[in-house]
């Protein structure tokens, strides 16, 4: 047998080194590897093989070459919206499918969040959150809406696959709504499942500030009430307040769309006036004539949101549980609760006594085995939906368990605390009363 050491030595002795192909020494094979690349990249290459470095290089296509801003009246001159009713193409007419019609509606109201805590928002339907619609996987549903306010709005139909012109993203897929204005959306629910809406125009605050709202879609085939047959179920849309921010910048928006309002009423609105630009050449271009974009200007001011408080289905503790109601349970029940988040912020809810199953997300049904947790973390725009089984009589508490979204104004307890009942307990050794302060 040979000794292996040996070998190696004697191959070191010979300038060779493992691994090097054709016994050279490492030295020798990078030096010829070094004078083959040489002459490759000396040689005629294509130039197909030399380094890229713009945008393609990360997969990046070139502008669509279609006419930007086609459709949209921004760019038409003298353009005034009030009063007009948009109808936006793509979607069927009403003679040819079987619409499932609403009305909704734009408005500025002043919100009461607990007693003693009312700001100014804007709100569907002059509720907060907005009105929850129902509708059957596959239905063609008409929403005819109508903006009552002074500022501009869209409607965003999260998680919903729809036409593209009805998706309610400003200067990408319609013009915002004008006030005075009535768009029209049509399209068809689908996918089934725990979708929400929510407007799309200056959505940190308006999205925020209460313009949002629940989409839930049904289906017969629905595989979660086949597995878990739940006789009743709950919609929490989760949510955030900045007072402060949501004051100021209300007020600052009505005094400046006053003035855009005026100005289209005259027909001497100018895209400019909005920051509106149908090419990007044209952005480049109207800064060359010294426009200064707003987030250039010096004097900007740099905006902090800090909610203060927090809040389920528009109510802040105790008000969640006040004469808003506990969500209800029975032994021996199965119930749903849909989580919607609806602030930017992320959201730990835990339920006391209980291990629910999550068996939805994005409204999306996930397949079995569905895991079971007491806490699930709920992420901007995120929706989950959970299963919990009365299995625990009591009154248990159901809360954001990042503590800091379970105060009213830096007082804790507030925020969003709610509180899982049971129904059918018969006489129990202790009732919940209300603590605000501790």
């Amino acid at each position: 047998m040979k000794d292996v050491q040996s070998e190696r030595r004697a191959l070191a002795g010979n300038g060779a080194s493992e691994g090097a192909p054709g016994g050279c020494s490492r030295r020798q094979f990078l030096q010829k590897a070094a004078a083959v690349t040489g002459g490759v990249l000396a040689g005629a290459v294509p130039a197909a093989a030399s380094p890229r470095v713009g945008p393609e290089a990360f997969g990046v296509s070139p502008p669509h070459g279609y006419d930007s801003g086609k459709g949209s009246m921004m760019f038409m001159p003298g353009h005034n919206m009030i009063g007009a009713v948009t109808e936006p193409p793509g979607a069927p007419r009403d003679d040819e499918v079987e619409y499932r019609e609403f009305d909704l509606t734009f408005e500025l109201i002043e919100h009461e969040l607990l007693p003693g805590v009312r700001i100014p928002v804007f709100a569907f339907n002059g509720q907060v959150p907005g009105p929850v619609f129902r509708v059957q996987e596959n239905d063609w549903v008409k929403v005819n809406v109508r903006n009552n306010t002074e500022e501009m709005h869209t409607i965003h139909w999260h998680g919903v696959d729809l036409i593209y012109t009805m998706d309610g993203v400003p200067m990408v897929t319609q013009d915002p709504i004008h006030p005075h204005e009535t768009f029209v959306y049509r399209f068809q629910a689908r996918p089934h499942g725990t979708r929400w809406y929510h407007c799309h125009w200056s959505t940190p605050l308006h999205a925020m500030s209460a313009l949002h709202g629940a989409f839930i879609i049904d289906s017969p085939n629905d595989p979660i009430r086949q597995m878990y047959p739940y006789t009743r179920e709950y919609v929490l849309a989760l949510e955030a307040f900045d007072v402060n921010f949501t004051r100021k910048h209300i007020d600052a928006l009505l005094v400046g769309m006053k003035r855009i309002n005026k100005l289209m009423e005259m027909q001497k609105l100018t895209p400019l006036a909005h920051g509106f630009f149908a090419r990007y050449a044209d952005f480049l271009k109207a800064i060359e004539n010294g426009w200064l974009p707003p987030y250039t200007r010096g004097t900007a001011e740099v905006t902090t949101i800090q909610p203060t408080f927090f809040a389920i289905n528009g109510k802040s503790y105790p008000a969640t549980v006040g004469e808003h109601g506990h969500l209800k349970i029975r032994k021996g029940e199965y119930i749903r609760i849909r989580l919607i988040g609806g602030s930017w912020f992320d959201h730990h809810m835990h339920l006391h006594g209980h291990q629910f199953w999550v068996v939805a997300e994005d409204g999306n049904p996930l397949p079995p085995p569905h895991r079971r947790v007491n806490v699930l973390p709920v992420t901007p725009g995120k929706t989950w939906d959970i299963i919990v089984y009365g299995d625990n009589p009591g009154f248990w508490d159901f809360h954001d368990h990042k503590e800091l979204h379970s105060r009213n104004n830096g007082i804790y307890p507030g925020g969003m605390i709610t509180m899982l009942e049971y129904e059918d307990m018969g006489e129990v050794p202790y009732v919940p009363s209300y603590s605000v302060n501790q």
